[in-house]
């Protein structure tokens, strides 16, 4: 196991905008006050969504696509750095009318309603290649 203590103490709760990207939303939260390491959870609604599920055994993720209007019924993650630049690790739980519910990770969903919380770390955490998984990991 790989850990630290972190600490931080600057708080941000955000509306989402209406049309925009979700995940691009909690990045430019990140870029406009320079978080490099913050966790946070968040609920709403969004008109579309795709996530993706990490396949283990090809080491890649594949895409799901849904073109419907989805609850966010919950939403946690973490902004890192990757490559340079800040990226919000996303998972979400998403539901249907019918109750049905699907998960996984986000990649990108148009915003109907969004509400944030996010904490922020003083201590910046940075993702690099993990060679037993193919996972960009913290370090």
């Amino acid at each position: 196991m790989n850990y630290r203590e972190v600490s931080g103490e600057r708080e941000f709760v955000a509306r989402l905008g209406h049309g925009a990207d979700w995940r691009a939303e909690i990045e430019s939260l990140a870029d406009d006050e320079d978080v490099d390491a913050a966790w946070f959870v968040a609920m709403g609604a969004v008109r579309d969504a795709e996530v993706w599920f990490y396949d283990q055994t090809e080491k890649e993720y594949r895409e799901v696509r849904f073109d419907e209007p989805l609850e966010v019924a919950a939403c946690v993650g973490n902004v890192s750095l990757l490559d340079g630049e800040r990226f919000a690790h996303t998972h979400a739980v998403l539901s249907r009318r019918s109750g049905q519910a699907l998960a996984g990770h986000l990649d990108s969903a148009t915003v109907f309603a969004g509400e944030l919380y996010m904490r922020t770390f003083d201590e910046e955490l940075v993702r690099e290649r993990d060679e037993p998984t193919d996972l960009d990991l913290w370090l």
